[in-house]
């Protein structure tokens, strides 16, 4: 079995028993410790909320905007509406 890298992260853990007698759950407990260590879990996460990138232009609106409903929400509440 070969094993699967991205971005220089290697995709494939193997854990195998240390001798015949070793519980089911010492092995499920090191393989979860060896996926924690490797930094699989936050690399699949990441890709999975992945957005495409937004051109300058629409970053520079989201902003402008932003800070309008900033300044909206600091003149209400300086007149006590909310």
């Amino acid at each position: 079995m070969e094993a699967l890298w991205y971005n220089g992260y290697n995709m494939s853990i193997k854990v195998t028993r240390k001798d015949q007698g070793e519980a089911n759950e010492n092995i499920i407990r090191r393989f979860n410790r060896k996926v924690l260590q490797s930094g699989i879990l936050p690399l699949a996460k990441s890709q999975m909320r992945f957005e495409k990138p937004i051109s300058k232009r629409e970053r520079r609106k989201k902003a402008i905007l932003r800070e309008i409903r900033k300044a909206e929400k600091a003149e209400r509440i300086k007149l006590g509406l909310k």
